[in-house]
């Protein structure tokens, strides 16, 4: 199994991604091929914010304790 990141373009009403040719010759992909893939959404870190408002900490307490081992 081959794991690559790829982006997707869209093709006429669909939305498509393009192989890059070195997987295509390494894995010995032809045209009209069955393949099985995986689809995993990778974030971005603005997704990542207020994902949990139970986490509020204060940052002048979070200073702090980074600090205390450089005394």
């Amino acid at each position: 199994m081959t794991q690559i990141h790829c982006r997707t373009v869209k093709i006429g009403g669909s939305i498509g991604i393009i192989l890059p040719k070195e997987i295509v010759r390494k894995d010995d992909i032809k045209p009209n091929q069955e393949l099985s893939v995986e689809i995993k959404k990778q974030l971005k870190v603005r997704d990542v914010f207020g994902m949990f408002p139970e986490w509020k900490a204060d940052t002048q307490k979070l200073k702090n304790e980074a600090r205390k081992g450089w005394d």
